[in-house]
């Protein structure tokens, strides 16, 4: 065997973490109710490096944390003051990780009051001062500042992809300053997790020019008057000892006295007793069968048998962890690409010839609204594809080239691909309108794994075990990433065929899984031929009035001010109301409120659920909710709405995620529109900026309680049927049933009251969030939620027997079929099994209504169509549609949502759409 002393050193806790939220919406939890994630993730890291490399010298370090903290909490008291604390189930499994690791003979390092960085950073020193190589295993971006020829850090790359190394040259290509340097750029650009100042309006690119102009963080402060950027020269000026105090923060300490021979850190003689039983515990049957066989030939008792993975190849670490992964051989697949017009009009023909084909498109822009087609690629035949660069190298031009293809998209074959919605958009706006039916694999997915990713490279590896071309490869990543259109054709040719082929393949699994579920209705009826829907919805897009943002902007900085005043005669004095240290202080010390839970430093915690129970308490935690929820609205939709106008459009184009909510809603991103607050009238108020085009009017139509109808059809309860049924204001005959009164005697703050409980008890709320949520004490709470449960006592049964039906099936569902999984249902840890329990009672409402208002908007857009109607929707948020109109058509079209809307989903109880016109979304709400 050939010596190997390279020194390979493990970050624990990094990988871990990792680990552990790479399977975080479908966590590996075996029967006893345990989560395995971190342990699964952590082993299979280990086993491919082990797979991959010659290891002799290695060991894995553990954070230990004294109770005087670190040197840096003594430098600086708020350090990783705002962390939330590792999830108990990840802290379940580091003493199963270490025991792991210990069953390896592979060293574990710790050392009390200092963090694993520091002790790495010691160790790698230390063998880069012997002469030999070091190589760093960890996610951590900080550990860059140690690189050098003798030291590389692996970076396990995102969604168990092969471990990403970065080298002293790959650095210095990216960051065009030494790796001495980095601990300045961190320095500047700060930490919000670990709550490392940085200096305010200093990015990672502005930081990264500033150090290659200057070189370190204080001669940059020595110079701070000269620099030419306002930002950074008021920045390093009035934050000078905190520039100075982060790079104190962000430097690996590297001559620790560690007291230990790095020559003497070896995997020696795995204990296989021991391995098998941990696996045992954790119940990992492939993997554990990969460890044993490696941990063998460790000890010299058999060779790894045919099948494992060589040098080079892939482990998923968060799929199919020890399983061999395939990917791009030229040798096995055919993927062309088309150079002239005669081969063209070959394809074509070929193509036409199909019954149905895979198609993508290969662009210079993530936003479908501002991208430039840069190539096709189609596949119609396992293991071949073909792409088509726009133009074509003969001087082809792509209007010419869509001139050809563009029949075969318009018409009426079958058309697979994943992501189907943005290739849609991104064809319609150059000229051709790619028709039905589709087949979408990333949708097909989504509906199968809800709570799973659903990006092309992420399912082919859960369903194909087939690692794809990374796009990294072809355009870089960072600043020096180029565009697809810079990118050599004998490259882009083979990435974007695969891109169809593997749609293509996909497809036809995807499809029987489809049917076996009993999820193709859903995907036929529903999902696909939203697409249409909302590509028409994003390509209109909705005009914003930025004269009405100006102002709220301008009043929402006065109402800010007047919460800071009022948060000050609360605490009796002024204080920085966004230091959680200094809240604390006035909270817990001067008020003597309870301290509800600590930072995972010891201090207690201010985070948003702390002030909520506390809300309770005393009135100054719920005015800094209000001022922190304030803040928030102005910063995130009041400031930033006009900057995502189209220039091009002059409107607000949002992106609807069909794949996003387990529940089947729909999502929005650039804006978020679902998050757009409507209990507050300054959020209302935003709103009154969404304005229709010039000469039309905006429509608003809006299911009435409509989950509590839902509710009502599916727990047949008599009490709340009849309410509905004779036309009663529910939360009105909710007050009076659960205070026990005449309904005309029900005063405002009893409606509220039940108001809460209403939309509480279906999902699960507890006296403790109810009592948050009306700020009241929870004997207060306890009491609605049972008077509530006599009232309608058929309620609370059917909630009951959806947590049953989904212990037994290991699913909920709605009335529809629609499927979201709960592993955690049956979990002996109680936090995770309650979870469970709530998307239990709460998906299979939620998700009807989310069914049920996609039905009515596929067909409120085929009858606006078919009637030839000048109405478009341009909004969908939760139970409501927007729709853009001209004033004449405003009876004819109210008519006709009225009609999809209320008929999209038949229930036993009336069904009602408030519908109002106006010349913004405030008014017309």
């Amino acid at each position: 065997m050939v010596k190997n002393n390279t020194l390979y050193l493990l970050d624990a806790m990094a990988l871990a973490y990792r680990s552990h939220f790479i399977f975080i919406s479908r966590p590996l939890i075996n029967s006893k109710g345990q989560n395995t994630s971190a342990t699964y993730g952590f082993a299979s890291a280990l086993l491919k490096l082990i797979e991959d490399h010659k290891i002799e010298h290695i060991a894995v370090v553990f954070d230990v944390m004294g109770e005087g903290g670190t040197f840096r909490d003594q430098l600086f008291g708020e350090y990783k003051a705002h962390r939330d604390p590792p999830p108990e189930e990840l802290l379940a499994n580091i003493p199963v990780i270490k025991a792991l690791v210990e069953a390896f003979d592979i060293p574990v390092v710790e050392r009390e009051g200092f963090e694993a960085d520091d002790v790495i950073g010691t160790l790698a020193r230390l063998a880069e001062a012997d002469g030999e190589n070091v190589v760093i295993v960890s996610p951590d971006k900080d550990f860059q500042q140690l690189i050098s020829e003798k030291i590389t850090q692996y970076r396990p790359a995102y969604r168990g992809e092969e471990f990403d190394p970065i080298t002293l040259d790959r650095f210095r290509e990216k960051f065009g300053v030494e790796p001495i340097q980095f601990i300045d750029i961190l320095a500047l650009m700060g930490d919000k997790a670990d709550n490392v100042p940085g200096v305010p309006g200093i990015g990672e690119k502005g930081a990264i020019q500033l150090v290659q102009e200057y070189g370190s963080v204080e001669a940059l402060v020595e110079h701070a008057s000269e620099l030419k950027g306002k930002k950074a020269r008021e920045g390093l000026t009035e934050h000078r000892e905190a520039a100075l105090l982060s790079k104190k923060l962000v430097t690996i300490i590297t001559d620790l006295d560690v007291d230990l021979d790095w020559h003497k850190l070896k995997i020696a003689k795995p204990n296989l007793t021991e391995i098998d039983r941990i696996c045992q515990l954790m119940e990992f049957g492939g993997l554990r069968e990969k460890l044993m066989t490696k941990a063998r030939t460790i000890l010299g008792e058999e060779p790894a048998p045919a099948g494992a993975v060589a040098p080079g190849q892939t482990l998923s670490l968060g799929l199919d962890a020890g399983e061999a992964v395939s990917h791009y051989d030229p040798e096995t697949t055919t993927y062309q690409i088309v150079h002239n017009r005669q081969e063209l009009e070959a394809m074509a023909k070929t193509l036409a010839a199909q019954p149905r084909f895979a198609f993508d498109t290969e662009t210079t822009s993530v936003d479908a609204m501002m991208a430039s087609l840069v190539g096709m690629s189609f596949s119609w035949e396992i293991n071949q594809g073909v792409y088509i660069p726009t133009p074509l190298p003969d001087g082809t031009s792509t209007p010419d080239i869509l001139q050809v293809v563009g029949p075969l998209l318009e018409g009426e074959k079958p058309k697979i691909g994943h992501n189907l919605k943005y290739d849609i958009t991104v064809l319609r706006r150059h000229g051709v309108d790619v028709a039905g039916p589709y087949f979408d694999t990333m949708i097909a997915h989504y509906l199968l794994a809800p709570d799973e990713q659903h990006g092309l490279d992420w399912v082919s590896r859960a369903v194909l075990n087939y690692r794809m071309i990374p796009i990294s490869d072809l355009i870089g990543t960072g600043k020096n990433q180029k565009s697809m259109r810079d990118v050599p054709l004998d490259q882009i040719g083979p990435y974007a065929a695969e891109d169809a082929d593997i749609s293509l393949r996909l497809a036809t699994i995807l499809e029987e899984e489809l049917d076996r579920e009993g999820l193709r209705k859903i995907a036929d009826d529903i999902e696909f031929p939203l697409m249409d829907v909302l590509v028409e919805m994003e390509m209109t897009g909705v005009r914003v009035d930025r004269d009405v943002l100006a102002d709220l902007s301008r009043q929402m900085a006065i109402d800010i001010a007047a919460y800071e005043k009022q948060i000050y005669e609360a605490a009796g004095e002024e204080f920085n109301i966004g230091s959680p240290v200094q809240l604390g202080v006035i909270l817990f010390d001067k008020l003597g409120l309870p301290i509800v839970e600590k930072t995972p430093k010891g201090q207690p915690s201010t985070r948003e659920r702390v002030l909520e129970e506390l809300a309770t308490e005393h009135p100054l935690p719920g005015l800094i909710l209000d001022w922190r929820e304030l803040a928030k609205l102005k910063s995130t939709y009041v400031d930033s709405l006009p900057e995502l106008v189209n220039p091009e459009t002059g409107r607000i184009h949002t992106n609807y995620n069909q794949t996003i909510a387990a529940t089947g809603r729909l999502s929005s991103t650039n804006p978020n529109l679902q998050n757009i607050p409507i209990r507050t009238p300054q959020g209302q108020a935003v709103r009154k900026a969404f304005i229709p085009v010039e000469g039309n009017v905006l429509m608003a139509a809006d299911y009435v309680q409509i989950e509590l109808r839902i509710l009502a059809h599916m727990s047949g309860d008599p009490g709340l049927k009849a309410a509905f049924e004779q036309g009663e204001d529910i939360h009105t005959a909710t007050a009076a049933l659960v205070y026990k009164i005449p309904i005309d005697q029900v005063t405002k703050d009893q409606r509220r009251k039940a108001k809460e409980v209403n939309y509480g008890i279906p999902y699960g709320i507890s006296a403790f969030g109810l009592a948050q949520r009306l700020r009241c004490p929870r004997s207060e709470a306890q009491m609605l939620i049972d008077q509530y449960q006599q009232a309608y006592p058929a309620v609370a049964g059917f909630l009951a027997m959806q947590v049953e039906k989904a212990r037994e099936k290991g699913y909920c569902e709605t009335l529809l079929g629609r499927r979201r999984y709960v592993p955690n249902i049956n979990a002996r840890n109680r936090n995770e099994r309650s979870a469970a329990e709530r998307i239990s009672v709460n998906m299979p409402i939620q998700g009807t209504q989310a069914d049920m208002i996609k039905l009515a908007m596929i067909r409120i857009h085929n009858r606006l169509a078919a009637e030839k109607r000048n109405a478009k929707m341009i909004l969908q948020v939760h139970d409501e549609l927007v729709l853009t109109l001209p004033p004449a058509e405003v009876d004819d079209v109210r008519g006709l949502v009225e009609h999809e809307m209320v008929n999209a989903l038949k229930l036993d109880i009336p069904i009602e759409v408030d519908i109002n016109v106006a010349n913004n979304w405030l008014e017309a709400h």
